[in-house]
Protein backbone atom coordinates (compact mmCIF):
# COMPACT_ATOMS: atom_id res chain seq x y z
CA UNK A 1 0.00 0.00 0.00
CA UNK A 2 1.66 3.58 -0.59
CA UNK A 3 2.41 5.44 2.29
CA UNK A 4 3.23 8.94 2.06
CA UNK A 5 5.27 8.62 5.84
CA UNK A 6 8.36 10.83 5.65
CA UNK A 7 11.61 9.11 7.78
CA UNK A 8 12.08 12.26 8.93
CA UNK A 9 8.92 13.15 10.22
CA UNK A 10 7.77 9.70 11.23
CA UNK A 11 11.18 9.47 13.51
CA UNK A 12 10.45 13.17 14.97
CA UNK A 13 6.84 12.38 15.81
CA UNK A 14 6.93 9.02 16.74
CA UNK A 15 9.58 9.85 19.77
CA UNK A 16 6.94 11.39 21.68
CA UNK A 17 5.74 9.54 24.72
CA UNK A 18 8.22 7.15 23.48
CA UNK A 19 9.04 5.08 26.27
CA UNK A 20 11.96 2.34 26.26
CA UNK A 21 12.80 -0.82 28.43
CA UNK A 22 16.20 -2.06 29.26
CA UNK A 23 18.33 -3.99 27.27
CA UNK A 24 17.72 -7.79 27.97
CA UNK A 25 20.54 -9.66 30.13
CA UNK A 26 23.35 -10.69 28.33
CA UNK A 27 24.27 -14.26 28.64
CA UNK A 28 28.01 -14.47 28.41
CA UNK A 29 28.32 -17.78 26.49
CA UNK A 30 31.03 -18.79 24.03
CA UNK A 31 29.41 -21.73 21.38
CA UNK A 32 32.49 -21.89 19.02
CA UNK A 33 35.77 -20.60 18.24
CA UNK A 34 33.99 -17.21 16.51
CA UNK A 35 31.05 -17.00 18.73
CA UNK A 36 27.94 -15.22 16.98
CA UNK A 37 25.80 -13.06 18.58
CA UNK A 38 22.46 -12.23 17.18
CA UNK A 39 20.51 -8.78 18.52
CA UNK A 40 16.26 -9.48 18.14
CA UNK A 41 14.72 -5.80 18.96
CA UNK A 42 11.06 -6.14 19.36
CA UNK A 43 8.46 -5.83 21.74
CA UNK A 44 8.14 -7.81 25.44
CA UNK A 45 5.12 -9.70 23.38
CA UNK A 46 7.68 -12.47 22.05
CA UNK A 47 11.10 -11.20 23.33
CA UNK A 48 10.42 -13.55 26.23
CA UNK A 49 13.68 -15.15 28.85
CA UNK A 50 11.98 -18.50 28.10
CA UNK A 51 12.49 -18.30 24.14
CA UNK A 52 15.68 -16.32 24.73
CA UNK A 53 17.26 -19.17 27.05
CA UNK A 54 15.93 -22.22 24.96
CA UNK A 55 16.79 -20.72 21.35
CA UNK A 56 20.27 -20.68 22.48
CA UNK A 57 20.63 -23.85 24.07
CA UNK A 58 19.02 -25.09 21.12
CA UNK A 59 21.06 -23.74 18.51
CA UNK A 60 24.11 -22.83 19.89
CA UNK A 61 24.55 -19.38 19.30
CA UNK A 62 25.08 -15.93 21.79
CA UNK A 63 21.20 -14.43 21.40
CA UNK A 64 20.63 -10.52 23.02
CA UNK A 65 16.73 -9.38 23.63
CA UNK A 66 16.08 -5.80 23.32
CA UNK A 67 12.94 -5.46 24.68
CA UNK A 68 10.93 -2.00 24.11
CA UNK A 69 7.30 -0.53 23.39
CA UNK A 70 5.81 -0.98 20.14
CA UNK A 71 6.42 2.92 19.50
CA UNK A 72 9.83 3.35 20.76
CA UNK A 73 11.20 0.10 19.03
CA UNK A 74 10.15 1.07 15.22
CA UNK A 75 11.50 4.28 15.89
CA UNK A 76 14.95 3.12 16.88
CA UNK A 77 15.00 0.22 14.39
CA UNK A 78 14.43 2.97 11.60
CA UNK A 79 16.58 5.22 12.15
CA UNK A 80 19.69 2.87 13.10
CA UNK A 81 19.43 -0.50 11.38
CA UNK A 82 22.94 -1.12 12.86
CA UNK A 83 21.26 -1.55 15.89
CA UNK A 84 19.88 -4.70 15.38
CA UNK A 85 20.01 -8.08 13.56
CA UNK A 86 16.75 -9.54 13.34
CA UNK A 87 13.46 -6.90 13.97
CA UNK A 88 10.18 -8.33 16.17
CA UNK A 89 6.53 -6.80 15.89
CA UNK A 90 3.54 -6.46 13.71
CA UNK A 91 2.89 -5.88 10.04
CA UNK A 92 2.05 -2.52 10.00
CA UNK A 93 5.73 -1.37 10.80
CA UNK A 94 7.07 -3.09 7.68
CA UNK A 95 5.85 -0.29 5.02
CA UNK A 96 8.06 2.27 7.43
CA UNK A 97 10.66 -0.22 7.58
CA UNK A 98 11.30 -0.88 4.09
CA UNK A 99 10.94 2.67 2.79
CA UNK A 100 13.42 3.23 5.48
CA UNK A 101 15.69 0.83 3.84
CA UNK A 102 15.94 -0.46 7.26
CA UNK A 103 15.34 -3.99 6.36
CA UNK A 104 16.47 -6.24 3.79
CA UNK A 105 14.57 -9.01 1.61
CA UNK A 106 14.72 -12.24 3.04
CA UNK A 107 15.02 -15.37 0.84
CA UNK A 108 12.02 -17.62 0.83
CA UNK A 109 14.64 -21.02 -0.05
CA UNK A 110 16.40 -20.38 3.08
CA UNK A 111 13.10 -20.66 5.20
CA UNK A 112 13.37 -24.23 6.13
CA UNK A 113 9.14 -24.03 6.87
CA UNK A 114 7.84 -21.81 4.33
CA UNK A 115 5.85 -25.05 2.69
CA UNK A 116 3.99 -25.61 5.95
CA UNK A 117 2.62 -21.74 6.34
CA UNK A 118 -0.88 -21.82 6.07
CA UNK A 119 -3.13 -19.30 4.05
CA UNK A 120 -3.28 -16.75 6.02
CA UNK A 121 -0.13 -14.98 5.35
CA UNK A 122 -0.01 -16.09 1.94
CA UNK A 123 -3.45 -15.10 0.84
CA UNK A 124 -5.05 -13.03 3.44
CA UNK A 125 -7.27 -15.60 4.50
CA UNK A 126 -7.52 -18.82 6.79
CA UNK A 127 -10.37 -20.48 4.86
CA UNK A 128 -11.70 -18.86 1.41
CA UNK A 129 -15.02 -18.00 3.40
CA UNK A 130 -13.19 -15.91 5.41
CA UNK A 131 -13.73 -11.78 5.35
CA UNK A 132 -10.41 -10.44 4.09
CA UNK A 133 -10.86 -7.50 6.12
CA UNK A 134 -9.95 -3.58 5.09
CA UNK A 135 -6.10 -2.41 5.67
CA UNK A 136 -3.10 -4.25 5.35
CA UNK A 137 -3.72 -8.14 4.72
CA UNK A 138 -0.54 -9.76 5.49
CA UNK A 139 -0.04 -11.31 1.74
CA UNK A 140 -0.40 -7.26 0.51
CA UNK A 141 3.03 -6.53 1.99
CA UNK A 142 4.69 -9.77 2.42
CA UNK A 143 6.56 -10.40 -1.20
CA UNK A 144 9.01 -8.07 -2.60
CA UNK A 145 8.04 -6.99 -6.57
CA UNK A 146 10.36 -7.01 -9.27
CA UNK A 147 10.41 -3.19 -8.81
CA UNK A 148 11.20 -2.99 -5.18
CA UNK A 149 7.83 -2.41 -3.90
CA UNK A 150 5.75 -4.75 -1.65
CA UNK A 151 2.80 -6.72 -2.83
CA UNK A 152 0.96 -9.89 -3.12
CA UNK A 153 2.51 -11.27 -6.20
CA UNK A 154 4.35 -14.36 -5.01
CA UNK A 155 8.33 -14.05 -5.64
CA UNK A 156 11.11 -15.93 -4.30
CA UNK A 157 11.80 -12.93 -1.56
CA UNK A 158 9.65 -11.61 1.52
CA UNK A 159 10.02 -8.85 3.42
CA UNK A 160 9.12 -10.26 6.84
CA UNK A 161 9.05 -14.07 8.14
CA UNK A 162 5.33 -14.67 9.08
CA UNK A 163 5.12 -15.89 12.95
CA UNK A 164 3.05 -14.69 15.60
CA UNK A 165 -0.56 -13.40 15.15
CA UNK A 166 -3.91 -12.79 16.50
CA UNK A 167 -7.03 -10.72 16.55
CA UNK A 168 -8.00 -7.79 19.18
CA UNK A 169 -10.95 -6.32 20.17
CA UNK A 170 -12.27 -4.94 23.63
CA UNK A 171 -12.56 -6.26 27.06
CA UNK A 172 -15.44 -5.46 29.69
CA UNK A 173 -15.61 -6.55 32.91
CA UNK A 174 -19.75 -8.02 33.23
CA UNK A 175 -19.72 -7.45 37.19
CA UNK A 176 -20.83 -3.68 35.63
CA UNK A 177 -21.69 -4.48 32.11
CA UNK A 178 -24.18 -7.53 31.01
CA UNK A 179 -22.69 -10.15 28.89
CA UNK A 180 -23.49 -9.88 25.28
CA UNK A 181 -23.77 -12.69 22.72
CA UNK A 182 -20.81 -13.30 20.62
CA UNK A 183 -21.07 -11.77 17.29
CA UNK A 184 -24.71 -11.04 17.67
CA UNK A 185 -25.10 -8.13 20.65
CA UNK A 186 -21.19 -7.81 21.10
CA UNK A 187 -20.53 -4.07 19.05
CA UNK A 188 -17.00 -1.64 19.15
CA UNK A 189 -19.73 0.94 20.30
CA UNK A 190 -19.93 -0.18 23.37
CA UNK A 191 -16.70 1.99 23.66
CA UNK A 192 -18.58 5.19 22.92
CA UNK A 193 -21.60 4.02 24.93
CA UNK A 194 -23.08 7.17 27.77
CA UNK A 195 -24.06 4.30 30.01
CA UNK A 196 -19.75 3.74 30.17
CA UNK A 197 -18.93 7.12 30.63
CA UNK A 198 -15.93 7.52 32.71
CA UNK A 199 -15.07 4.04 32.81
CA UNK A 200 -13.63 3.62 29.26
CA UNK A 201 -10.01 2.65 28.33
CA UNK A 202 -7.86 3.23 24.90
CA UNK A 203 -4.87 1.76 24.31
CA UNK A 204 -2.09 4.44 23.40
CA UNK A 205 -0.88 3.54 19.79
CA UNK A 206 -1.52 5.17 17.27
CA UNK A 207 -1.54 3.32 14.68
CA UNK A 208 -3.95 0.93 16.66
CA UNK A 209 -5.97 2.85 18.89
CA UNK A 210 -7.28 4.88 15.89
CA UNK A 211 -9.05 1.45 14.36
CA UNK A 212 -10.59 0.84 18.07
CA UNK A 213 -12.02 4.00 17.90
CA UNK A 214 -12.96 4.21 14.51
CA UNK A 215 -14.95 1.07 14.45
CA UNK A 216 -16.65 2.45 17.44
CA UNK A 217 -18.19 5.65 15.99
CA UNK A 218 -19.06 3.70 13.16
CA UNK A 219 -21.15 0.90 15.06
CA UNK A 220 -22.23 3.91 17.04
CA UNK A 221 -23.72 5.71 14.09
CA UNK A 222 -22.07 9.04 14.49
CA UNK A 223 -19.84 8.71 10.79
CA UNK A 224 -18.73 6.43 8.19
CA UNK A 225 -15.86 6.06 6.34
CA UNK A 226 -15.30 5.33 2.77
CA UNK A 227 -12.22 3.27 3.45
CA UNK A 228 -12.07 2.84 7.17
CA UNK A 229 -8.37 1.01 6.26
CA UNK A 230 -7.24 4.40 5.04
CA UNK A 231 -9.15 7.33 6.29
CA UNK A 232 -9.24 11.40 4.69
CA UNK A 233 -7.93 13.73 6.39
CA UNK A 234 -11.89 15.52 6.41
CA UNK A 235 -12.43 11.55 8.16
CA UNK A 236 -9.44 12.16 10.70
CA UNK A 237 -10.59 15.78 11.29
CA UNK A 238 -14.51 14.48 11.79
CA UNK A 239 -13.53 10.79 13.82
CA UNK A 240 -11.19 13.35 16.45
CA UNK A 241 -13.70 16.08 17.08
CA UNK A 242 -15.73 13.18 18.17
CA UNK A 243 -13.23 11.78 20.62
CA UNK A 244 -12.03 14.71 21.91
CA UNK A 245 -15.54 16.04 22.87
CA UNK A 246 -15.99 12.84 24.34
CA UNK A 247 -12.80 12.95 26.35
CA UNK A 248 -13.56 16.59 27.55
CA UNK A 249 -16.90 15.14 28.58
CA UNK A 250 -14.97 12.97 30.69
CA UNK A 251 -15.49 9.44 29.03
CA UNK A 252 -12.21 8.13 29.00
CA UNK A 253 -10.60 7.23 31.99
CA UNK A 254 -7.50 6.39 30.90
CA UNK A 255 -4.90 5.46 27.76
CA UNK A 256 -2.60 2.37 28.51
CA UNK A 257 0.61 1.69 26.75
CA UNK A 258 1.39 -2.23 28.13
CA UNK A 259 -0.28 -5.10 28.86
CA UNK A 260 0.64 -4.72 32.50
CA UNK A 261 -1.25 -1.31 32.72
CA UNK A 262 -4.59 -2.65 30.98
CA UNK A 263 -4.44 -5.19 33.59
CA UNK A 264 -3.87 -2.50 36.38
CA UNK A 265 -7.09 -0.71 34.41
CA UNK A 266 -9.10 -3.42 35.25
CA UNK A 267 -8.31 -4.49 38.48
CA UNK A 268 -8.57 -0.64 39.52
CA UNK A 269 -11.51 -0.77 38.18
CA UNK A 270 -10.62 2.66 36.49
CA UNK A 271 -12.58 0.69 33.89
CA UNK A 272 -15.09 -1.73 33.17
CA UNK A 273 -14.58 -1.67 29.18
CA UNK A 274 -11.24 -1.24 27.49
CA UNK A 275 -9.21 -1.85 24.51
CA UNK A 276 -7.45 -5.67 25.31
CA UNK A 277 -5.08 -8.09 24.14
CA UNK A 278 -5.29 -11.50 25.27
CA UNK A 279 -2.72 -11.88 27.40
CA UNK A 280 -4.46 -9.09 29.51
CA UNK A 281 -7.57 -10.59 29.43
CA UNK A 282 -5.97 -13.89 31.01
CA UNK A 283 -4.25 -12.19 33.47
CA UNK A 284 -7.34 -10.50 34.47
CA UNK A 285 -9.20 -13.15 34.70
CA UNK A 286 -6.33 -15.30 36.47
CA UNK A 287 -7.28 -12.51 39.37
CA UNK A 288 -10.53 -13.36 39.71
CA UNK A 289 -11.94 -10.79 37.18
CA UNK A 290 -15.18 -11.65 35.09
CA UNK A 291 -13.40 -9.77 31.86
CA UNK A 292 -14.91 -10.83 28.62
CA UNK A 293 -12.60 -10.70 25.44
CA UNK A 294 -15.23 -9.33 22.99
CA UNK A 295 -16.25 -11.10 19.47
CA UNK A 296 -17.47 -7.93 18.15
CA UNK A 297 -20.64 -8.19 15.14
CA UNK A 298 -18.74 -5.89 13.09
CA UNK A 299 -15.61 -8.25 13.28
CA UNK A 300 -12.30 -7.83 14.78
CA UNK A 301 -8.95 -6.14 14.64
CA UNK A 302 -6.29 -8.53 13.41
CA UNK A 303 -2.33 -8.09 13.62
CA UNK A 304 0.20 -10.50 12.41
CA UNK A 305 3.96 -10.45 13.52
CA UNK A 306 6.47 -9.95 11.49
CA UNK A 307 10.56 -11.01 11.69
CA UNK A 308 13.10 -8.91 9.83
CA UNK A 309 16.54 -8.72 8.33
CA UNK A 310 18.31 -5.78 9.29
CA UNK A 311 19.65 -3.86 6.38
CA UNK A 312 23.15 -4.62 8.09
CA UNK A 313 23.04 -8.12 8.88
CA UNK A 314 25.52 -9.90 7.11
CA UNK A 315 27.84 -13.05 7.24
CA UNK A 316 27.88 -15.65 9.91
CA UNK A 317 25.64 -13.30 11.47
CA UNK A 318 22.63 -13.42 8.57
CA UNK A 319 23.40 -17.26 8.96
CA UNK A 320 22.91 -17.18 12.58
CA UNK A 321 19.51 -14.89 11.97
CA UNK A 322 17.99 -17.46 9.68
CA UNK A 323 18.58 -20.42 12.16
CA UNK A 324 16.82 -18.43 14.58
CA UNK A 325 14.19 -17.54 12.11
CA UNK A 326 13.96 -21.41 11.34
CA UNK A 327 13.69 -22.62 14.97
CA UNK A 328 10.57 -20.23 15.55
CA UNK A 329 8.58 -22.14 13.48
CA UNK A 330 10.35 -25.67 14.27
CA UNK A 331 7.21 -26.42 16.94
CA UNK A 332 8.20 -25.85 20.44
CA UNK A 333 8.06 -21.70 19.93
CA UNK A 334 4.62 -22.13 18.52
CA UNK A 335 3.45 -24.46 21.18
CA UNK A 336 4.80 -21.73 23.52
CA UNK A 337 3.08 -18.43 22.21
CA UNK A 338 -0.10 -20.12 22.04
CA UNK A 339 -0.31 -20.45 26.37
CA UNK A 340 -0.95 -16.39 26.25
CA UNK A 341 -3.49 -16.82 23.44
CA UNK A 342 -1.41 -16.51 19.93
CA UNK A 343 -1.53 -18.18 17.26
CA UNK A 344 1.55 -19.49 14.64
CA UNK A 345 1.50 -19.35 11.16
CA UNK A 346 2.41 -23.18 10.55
CA UNK A 347 0.37 -24.18 14.20
CA UNK A 348 0.53 -28.26 12.69
CA UNK A 349 3.77 -28.32 13.76
CA UNK A 350 3.12 -27.00 17.26
CA UNK A 351 0.32 -29.54 17.93
CA UNK A 352 2.84 -32.40 17.61
CA UNK A 353 4.12 -30.67 21.62
CA UNK A 354 1.35 -29.29 23.16
CA UNK A 355 -1.48 -30.80 24.52
CA UNK A 356 -4.39 -32.44 23.30
CA UNK A 357 -6.67 -30.39 25.93
CA UNK A 358 -4.71 -27.17 25.15
CA UNK A 359 -5.13 -27.21 21.37
CA UNK A 360 -8.63 -28.15 22.01
CA UNK A 361 -8.95 -25.24 24.21
CA UNK A 362 -7.06 -22.42 22.05
CA UNK A 363 -7.04 -23.74 18.52
CA UNK A 364 -10.30 -25.41 18.36
CA UNK A 365 -12.62 -22.88 20.72
CA UNK A 366 -13.60 -25.97 22.87
CA UNK A 367 -14.34 -26.49 26.55
CA UNK A 368 -11.31 -26.79 28.37
CA UNK A 369 -11.16 -29.90 29.91
CA UNK A 370 -8.63 -29.56 33.13
CA UNK A 371 -6.31 -25.89 34.09
CA UNK A 372 -4.22 -25.02 31.78
CA UNK A 373 -0.86 -22.95 32.41
CA UNK A 374 0.10 -19.88 30.58
CA UNK A 375 3.79 -19.01 29.51
CA UNK A 376 4.57 -18.55 33.38
CA UNK A 377 3.43 -21.95 34.31
CA UNK A 378 0.40 -20.89 36.27
CA UNK A 379 -2.78 -21.81 35.37
CA UNK A 380 -4.67 -19.52 33.93
CA UNK A 381 -7.80 -21.63 32.39
CA UNK A 382 -9.76 -23.23 34.46
CA UNK A 383 -12.05 -26.47 33.61
CA UNK A 384 -14.88 -25.27 31.36
CA UNK A 385 -14.23 -22.35 30.33
CA UNK A 386 -14.54 -21.70 26.43
CA UNK A 387 -12.08 -18.71 24.75
CA UNK A 388 -13.93 -15.64 23.88
CA UNK A 389 -14.52 -15.67 20.00
CA UNK A 390 -14.26 -19.45 19.23
CA UNK A 391 -11.85 -21.50 16.99
CA UNK A 392 -8.98 -20.34 15.37
CA UNK A 393 -10.96 -20.61 12.05
CA UNK A 394 -14.19 -18.61 13.66
CA UNK A 395 -11.83 -15.72 14.78
CA UNK A 396 -9.78 -15.13 11.65
CA UNK A 397 -12.88 -14.98 9.58
CA UNK A 398 -14.16 -12.29 11.14
CA UNK A 399 -12.14 -9.54 10.60
CA UNK A 400 -12.98 -5.88 9.84
CA UNK A 401 -9.30 -4.36 9.47
CA UNK A 402 -5.88 -5.21 9.46
CA UNK A 403 -3.51 -2.85 11.25
CA UNK A 404 -2.11 -0.23 9.29
CA UNK A 405 -0.49 2.66 8.66
CA UNK A 406 -2.34 4.69 6.49
CA UNK A 407 -1.37 7.58 4.03
CA UNK A 408 -2.59 9.96 5.80
CA UNK A 409 -0.53 8.38 9.38
CA UNK A 410 1.24 11.48 9.71
CA UNK A 411 -1.96 13.68 9.81
CA UNK A 412 -3.57 11.05 12.10
CA UNK A 413 -0.41 10.92 15.03
CA UNK A 414 -1.03 15.43 15.20
CA UNK A 415 -4.60 14.18 16.06
CA UNK A 416 -3.58 11.37 18.17
CA UNK A 417 -1.65 13.54 20.62
CA UNK A 418 -4.12 16.57 20.09
CA UNK A 419 -6.69 13.85 21.86
CA UNK A 420 -3.76 12.41 24.50
CA UNK A 421 -3.14 16.46 25.13
CA UNK A 422 -7.30 17.42 25.75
Amino acid sequence: MANNVTRRKFLSTLAVGAATSAVAFKAPYVFAKKPVTLRVMGTHVTLQEELRVRAMQELGINIEFTPMGSAAVLQKAAADPSSFDLYEQWSDSINILWQANAIQPIEVERLKYWQEINPLTKTGKLVPTAKLGAGDAPNKILYVQQDGSLGSQATEKISFMPYVHNVDSFGYNTNFIPKGVAYETESWGWLLEESNKGFVGLVNAPTIGIFDAALAAQAQGLMTFNNIANMSVAEIDKLFAILINKKQAGHFSGFWTSVPQSVEFMLKKRVHIQSIFSPGVTACRAQGLPVVNASPKEGYRAWHGVMCLSANTVGHVKDAAYEYMNWWLSGWPGAFISKQGYYISNPERSKKIITPPEWDYWYDGKEATQPLAGTDGKNIIMPGQIRDGGSYEKRFSNIAVWNTVMDNYDYSLDKWFELLNA
